[in-house]
């Protein structure tokens, strides 16, 4: 005679025991805050002790829905949030433009047509960035999506043309945004099982990074700056793997960052100012991470 065992029962999950606890009858000892499961007390979550917590989680939770995603590989696309798409800086330059004409004397509004017009000018790599993406996005595809996946800051401007452009190509994309004082929401381009919210800047450099087997600078401010040397220095210091750095805009990047000069001051070596190339083109930029792997962009 065969004796059945028991059906094995799963422990309770903590959803099951957050559920338990919402149902427990009241009283002044389950209204207390010190009776809250710590888990489910966000109050408790959110004390300066917990930070170290807190970090581990903005860690863990991209790291496991990228994992759960099967993505392997990215390529990672900085730049402006004030660069629009060329329509709309071409109407922005025309009414500062008008503006200024119709007060000649007014330093602040001859002032900001020549922002305007400085902005008109890099529009197009609006449109150079929604085109490497593009292309990248097609490599990816052929790939399900594992290798060389398009992640930017999830903002607008230059971040916006990458996830447009790997949208606009029927693929994903990761954006990893930031809360900041004047916060924005993704740009309806992100893939929104992809789209992160993060608290801490260091965290999210972490993810830019963890995959990347490209970084592409377009212009930017010094939120791209800051992208773009934290990869230099890990790269120099061999705290990561050497991945190709395109500077988009040999030009804006000439004036902005004077690597000769440093070089010539002996606080760089040559071989540093090699980590770097200039792209003006999408078609340019791909053939250069193309030639990097040895044509054989997954590996």
């Amino acid at each position: 005679m065969t004796t059945r065992k028991p059906a094995a029962r799963p422990d309770p999950t903590a959803a099951d025991d957050a559920d338990a606890a919402a149902r427990m009858p009241s009283s002044p000892q389950t209204d207390s805050p010190s009776y809250r499961l710590a888990y489910a007390d966000t109050d408790f979550l959110r004390r300066p002790q917990l930070r170290p917590v807190r970090l581990q989680l903005e860690l863990l939770k991209a790291e496991l829905v990228q994992q759960e995603q099967g993505i392997e590989s990215t390529v990672v696309i900085f730049g402006s949030t004030r660069i629009p798409e060329p329509p709309q800086a071409a109407a922005a330059l025309a009414a500062a433009e008008a503006a200024a004409a119709r007060d000649p004397d007014a330093a602040d509004l001859a002032h900001r047509a020549a922002v305007a017009r400085a902005i008109a000018d890099k529009a197009k790599y609006y449109e150079e960035a929604r085109r490497l993406a593009a292309l990248i996005t097609q490599v990816s595809e052929r790939h399900g999506h594992r290798h060389y996946v398009v992640v930017t800051g999830g903002g607008p401007g230059i971040m916006e043309a990458a996830n447009r452009g790997a949208f606009e190509a029927g693929g994903k994309s990761i954006g990893l945004s930031i809360v900041l004082p004047r916060e924005e929401q993704p740009n309806p381009y992100v893939t929104p099982d992809l789209a992160f919210h993060f608290h801490y800047f260091a965290v999210r450099k972490m993810h830019f990074l963890l995959r990347a087997r490209a970084l592409v600078a377009f212009p930017g401010g010094f939120g791209t700056l800051d992208e773009l040397f934290e990869t230099l220095t890990l790269i120099q210091t061999h705290k990561v793997a050497r991945v190709p750095v395109l500077l988009f805009g040999r030009s804006y990047w000439r004036r902005i960052i004077d690597l000769d000069a440093m070089v010539a001051e002996g606080t760089i070596d040559a071989a540093d100012a090699q980590l770097i190339t200039y792209a003006e083109t999408a078609e340019e930029a791909w053939a250069s991470i193309l030639a990097f792997y040895g044509d054989q962009p997954v590996p």
